[in-house]
């Protein structure tokens, strides 16, 4: 993680504890609804799954299948499990299951897109079960591979490293 990040995301970890971090710069399609605060700050680093399937066209494509990453803290320090469902697992126990409310281009070529997620289930107790909304931004990497490496010659999946910003937002009341 270059420096540049690191302090941002400590800034954020430190307003955020003070219940003043600023949202982050985003389109206005992926800014989370009105009410809502920035929590928590997190930087990840992991792999997009990708498996090769026949679709209903009978060609072969890469499809998602899901995310597995790690998502650390301004000091480096792991404090999410993010997996398939989306679903982010806090140290603390608490956990927050997410659909895509909205989707945008990354800035970045050959970057996932950045997206705008909506909590759908909570589970535990901790700073995810108050979570609404999440966003992630600062994509990097992640892109399925190349159509032409899904020829159906062997069943196939893999994992494309990517990394990513994850903004956790909770109702400012």
């Amino acid at each position: 993680m270059n420096r540049q990040i690191q302090v941002l995301l400590a800034m954020s970890v430190l307003l955020a504890a003070q219940g003043q971090a600023p949202a982050p710069e985003v389109p206005e399609s992926l800014k989370a609804p009105a009410g809502e605060k920035v929590i928590l700050v997190a930087h990840a680093k992991g792999t997009q799954i990708y498996v090769c399937q026949q679709g209903a066209d009978q060609k072969y494509a890469w499809v998602f299948k899901a995310p597995e990453a790690e998502l650390m803290d301004a000091s480096g320090k792991k404090i999410i499990q993010h997996s398939a469902g989306p679903t982010w697992k806090h140290t603390d126990g608490s956990e927050v299951k997410a659909k895509v409310v909205a989707k945008k281009d990354a800035p970045k070529p050959d970057a996932i897109p950045w997206l705008l997620l909506t909590a759908t289930s909570h589970s535990g107790e901790g700073i995810l079960s108050r979570v609404t909304s999440i966003q992630r931004i600062h994509t990097e990497g992640g892109v399925a591979p190349e159509a032409k490496s899904c020829d159906g010659a062997a069943v196939k999946e893999v994992g494309v490293a990517y990394a990513a910003d994850y903004v956790f937002y909770a109702p400012s009341h």
